[in-house]
């Protein structure tokens, strides 16, 4: 089966189904964890067990959390976000990332309290110990699926989240550790690696959150990336150079524009067909590429002189017919091509065959033509063609 084109619709449907049934599957395992944990807790006599119930239960948030910004996300452009709703997911994985880094300041702020008071009063019983390893087992299991098909999508969200799983199992591997270290009456073994544990969930959910946070922001694509994307412009024929080239993610996705430098004497429709090349080209060897906007100039305009303030064509028509109104030929002028080059307009005046009498003539009208436009600096090279 063919792969859907990133920035399609068949594919945001295809990512918002995979998202929505990992979700789904989240949500229903935490579920079952979370009466199972507070349960054998409360049996168990294992506060550490409950507390890791609870932390299940707070699991459903973010399942919920995915379910909705992968909704959102799935849609296209519309008239309120005309680049898509790609941050939707942007901003999920930013709160995901922030809930992770609460998650491990709320096992280090337990792990110390607990230090501090000496641990639990009451040894777990063997029920506790049994729950522990279910959820471990449970928790990789859904961080293996996840994080596959995060993969298979190319979602920051479900990766996150992934995570997020995967913490929960290191979570309840402490438990683990706790219960069986209360149990040999060893109750301060689980704190200690609470507090170790809590480290590496933070600087996971920092690591997400700050990727996040840079997408919002608008940080450009790798350093690797763009180069490339620099080679394969600068090898479209008909492309003289580039610059101004900027890059931004957005969720999945990622957006490019560029100025593209082409000679400035071709056609409109010929600079727009090296534009089309220059987006298929980048579409189709940066994957993530769904949007690609290309400005042609006919010069650097980094470094050559402002036409900004130069007029348009109706102004210059004006401005011509007047300057050569006691002028013969130019009345019968078919029409007339604007150049706007190093702060000057050039211009193409194209005469009907009849109006060309021989090399002589056509040279003393340019003369003449030439002469008219003196007192007008506004105008730079003039051509004739007769045909």
């Amino acid at each position: 089966m063919q792969t859907p084109q990133i920035g399609s619709q068949e594919h945001r449907d295809q990512r918002r189904q995979a998202s929505a049934k990992v979700a789904l599957v989240g949500a229903l395992t935490n579920v079952v964890l979370c009466v199972a944990k507070i349960a054998a807790g409360i049996l168990g006599h294992s506060q550490a067990l409950i507390v890791d119930g609870i932390h299940s239960l707070s699991d459903l948030l973010t399942d919920i959390l995915v379910l909705v910004a992968s909704h959102h996300a799935s849609h296209g452009p519309d008239e309120n976000h005309p680049y898509g709703h790609g941050r939707f997911e942007t901003a999920a994985t930013l709160a995901l990332g922030a809930f992770l880094v609460l998650i491990a300041g709320g096992i280090m702020w337990d792990s110390a309290e607990r230090l501090m008071h000496g641990g639990a009063a009451q040894a777990p019983e063997s029920i506790a110990l049994y729950a522990a390893l279910f959820s471990i087992l449970a928790n990789e299991a859904l961080y293996w699926y996840t994080i596959l098909v995060a993969r298979n999508i190319k979602s920051e969200l479900l990766r996150a989240n992934a995570w997020h799983h995967r913490t929960d199992a290191i979570s309840s591997i402490v438990v683990l550790a706790g219960v069986g270290g209360a149990m040999l009456g060893v109750l301060w073994l689980d704190l200690v690696a609470a507090l170790i544990v809590g480290f590496m969930v933070a600087k996971i959910g920092w690591d997400l959150g700050w990727g996040a946070m840079r997408e919002l922001v608008d940080e450009s694509l790798e350093e690797e990336k763009v180069g490339q994307i620099r080679n394969l412009i600068a090898g479209i024929p008909g492309v003289s150079s580039l610059h101004m080239l900027r890059t931004r993610r957005q969720g999945h996705e990622a957006m490019v524009d560029v100025h593209v430098q082409v000679t400035p004497w071709i056609s409109v429709s010929e600079g727009h067909m090296i534009s089309i090349a220059v987006e298929e080209q980048i579409k189709a060897n940066i994957e993530e590429v769904s949007d690609v906007t290309v400005h042609i100039d006919p010069e650097d305009d980094e470094t050559a002189p402002t036409c900004s303030n130069l007029p348009l064509r109706e102004d210059v028509l004006k401005t011509l017919h007047g300057a050569w109104r006691d002028l013969n030929c130019p009345a019968w002028e078919e029409h007339i091509l604007l150049h706007y080059l190093g702060g000057k307009i050039d211009l193409e005046v194209f005469f009907p065959l009849h109006c060309y009498g021989d090399a002589t003539a056509a040279g003393q009208l340019h003369e003449e033509m030439s002469q008219a436009l003196k007192d007008h600096p506004e105008f730079g090279k003039l051509r004739l063609y007769f045909g």
